[in-house]
């Protein structure tokens, strides 16, 4: 609260907070929701204006006759494990924007403390939100079972896979063993900042193909001196490794409309993009699930659509808007818009714009809170340097183009971020010998 409401008269400030309860900043309406209710088909109208705009306008592929959105709390406590808060208080005010939107001088935790970013007042507001967003807490990275699917329309077409994939973050840990040991990183001496890992084991002419990634530390950096993902997928037809050109992340998976770097909503490298803070607004998303999906259940319902959460919990969220606009002219979008909640850097939803300017697609997520047992008891719980792991987590994205009306959605309820056990796994896990297992 700034000097001069804390100056003024109780009277004065009783009736400010009265104000605030009708209206937020931005002059949002109170909801006409509460935690508790019940929202169907014909009651949408009170969830308008905490969607965005782009939302709302093609609300066809998400809400529809039969759906029951429950009201959770508004904007719970999902703060994150106290280890990342120790390490974000440890090296606050070390971190810095460098030329290119890269990033300098950061070893673990938030980057920057969101609460210190002023959103309009600061140019570099939009860069600083997007490295909060990368190092935001995950624990060790993800580990899941996943179901991937492609919809046409309100049609499963053939064209699904489903797997297991692991992600390990290699540096920038927040354990107090590796911070004390390596600062912050896995192993002494790591360039790398993450691998990550996917097998297919469905369908049959797709079983066995394996792939890997490293992400280094030097994509932190301005381009001139970045180093590009490294990627290599085994190929089971033709028994061989192949290594994937770095400009592929941008082209579509499979023929699909996802690309790699559209997983919740951006998993680029920063400073290939420029960024802007465009504002905050009060949301309502799912945030903390109600319900059972892959791999728990085969056959949970997602809207006629098959693009839809609208059967689960929403809650309302204090959000940041972040604009991402591509450095290099051949990308495929001009620019997208990036809705991250506030507290936990995780993204809520986002909207990609071809290059004339119209939306072409439309990427939203839903999460699961790890300290919330009610689904299959506890399933992500604290490790060696840990306590709580208190995450919360992607558990499935779902994508929208809205040109063509077809559509992806990636389940994974299962993920965690409890690291494998054993020096000796997690060396064989990032190892690229492992994609010959198959030969």
């Amino acid at each position: 609260m700034c000097a001069r409401w804390a100056r003024s008269s109780v009277v004065v400030a009783g009736l400010a907070l009265g104000l605030r309860a009708l209206a937020d900043d931005a002059g949002t309406p109170a909801p006409g929701f509460a935690e508790g209710d019940v929202i169907h088909y014909h009651q949408i109208e009170k969830l308008r204006d905490f969607l965005p705009d782009e939302f709302w306008k093609h609300r066809k592929f998400f809400f529809y006759e039969g759906m029951k959105i429950d009201i959770g709390p508004a904007h719970a406590d999902y703060s994150p494990a106290k280890e990342y808060v120790a390490a974000t208080e440890r090296f606050r005010g070390q971190a810095r924007i460098g030329p290119d939107d890269s990033l300098e001088n950061y070893t673990a935790g938030q980057p920057f403390p969101v609460d210190d970013i002023d959103c309009q007042g600061d140019p570099q507001a939009g860069a600083k939100l997007i490295w909060d967003f990368e190092y935001q807490w995950r624990g060790d990275g993800a580990k899941a079972d996943f179901f991937y699917s492609y919809w046409d329309r309100g049609e499963q077409l053939p064209l699904w896979f489903k797997g297991s994939s692991k992600l390990i973050q290699l540096s920038h840990r927040v354990e107090k063993q590796y911070l004390d040991a390596n600062d912050g990183d896995l192993y002494p001496g790591e360039k790398r900042k993450a691998a990550f890992g996917v097998e297919v084991r469905a369908p049959f002419e797709a079983r066995g193909l394996m792939l890997t990634t490293y992400r280094y530390k030097s994509s932190d950096k301005p381009r001139i001196d970045s180093d590009a993902d490294d990627t290599w997928v085994y190929v089971p037809k033709l028994r061989l490794v192949r290594r994937i050109s770095t400009t592929q992340r941008t082209d579509a998976v499979s023929g699909t409309d996802f690309t790699f770097d559209d997983l919740f909503s951006f998993a680029g490298i920063v400073p290939q993009y420029s960024w802007e803070c465009l504002g905050e607004k009060k949301i309502i998303a799912p945030v903390n699930t109600r319900v059972k999906a892959y791999p728990y259940a085969d056959a949970h319902y997602f809207g006629p659509y098959g693009l839809s959460y609208a059967d689960d919990r929403w809650e309302l969220r204090d959000a940041v808007i972040v604009r991402m606009t591509p450095k290099d002219p051949s990308h495929p979008y001009r620019y997208k818009d990036i809705y991250l909640d506030k507290e936990t850097l995780v993204s809520l939803y986002s909207f990609a714009f071809d290059r004339k300017g119209d939306l072409w697609k439309i990427i939203w997520h839903d999460h699961r809170w790890s300290e919330d047992a009610s689904l299959t008891g506890e399933w992500n719980p604290g490790w060696d340097g840990i306590a709580r792991a208190r995450d919360l987590r992607f558990i499935s994205d779902t994508i929208v183009n809205v040109q063509s009306g077809t559509g992806n959605r990636i389940e994974y309820w299962n993920s965690d971020g409890v690291p494998i056990r054993g020096d000796g796994e997690v060396r064989g896990f990032i190892d690229l010998g492992r994609l010959n297992k198959g030969r």
